[in-house]
């Protein structure tokens, strides 16, 4: 089965594409199909994973499933969420991991409060119109940490400290990452549900 994933992402092709093997699945990136990126105008992960979701179903004519995840700092109410990834240029920077890292070190200098959650939510549809879509959700609760440590990942891996792993996510191996992350839970969530609702007759 042929899934369009709604994302030019690198990164998150690599993770997805590693978790979805088991079923079968074919990950394609929607960019390979000439599809642009839709807009996210929502404040919510799940409404902007919806949305590019159907946006990418409508224009490959296949099942499509988008990822809408983000870092949620506890001392920021929240924030940056969804607009986890352009937090940079919010402070002058150019777009990018390097640059987000940057910023968010900048701003959380003398915070006490380093609690933080990273969370994805995953949003499929069998059609643009499904008016079931599978919606699966993962998050994991660390500490940003005061400089980046370790070499693996992307995004905040590097200064997400996972204390029951005593490590960033940057320190961790891929496959150990991938079982364990807020990207891993929603997947291995989703693998689930288009197993038992689509796969299953």
């Amino acid at each position: 089965m042929k899934l369009v994933l709604a994302s030019n992402n690198a990164g998150k092709l690599a993770e997805l594409h590693s978790l979805f093997a088991p079923l079968g699945l074919t990950l394609i990136a929607q960019g390979q199909l000439g599809v642009s990126e839709a807009e996210e105008p929502f404040r919510t992960f799940v409404e902007n994973a919806l949305t590019k979701a159907r946006h990418a179903s409508q224009h490959s004519g296949l099942p499509a499933m988008a990822d809408d995840a983000g870092l949620c700092v506890d001392a920021f109410g929240g924030l940056p969420g969804v607009d986890t990834a352009f937090y940079a240029t919010q402070f002058g920077y150019a777009k990018g991991d390097d640059n987000n890292v940057r910023a968010l070190l900048e701003n959380m200098a003398n915070e006490p409060n380093r609690r933080a959650a990273l969370v994805s939510t995953l949003v499929a549809v069998r059609s643009p119109q499904d008016p079931e879509p599978l919606i699966a959700v993962g998050r994991v609760v660390g500490e940003i940490t005061r400089e980046p440590i370790g070499l693996e990942g992307f995004g905040f891996d590097p200064v997400m400290f996972i204390p029951s792993f005593g490590k960033t996510f940057a320190q961790l191996s891929p496959d150990v990452k991938n079982a364990h992350s807020h990207r891993g839970q929603a997947a291995q969530a989703m693998l689930e549900l288009i197993r038992t609702r689509w796969l299953t007759s």
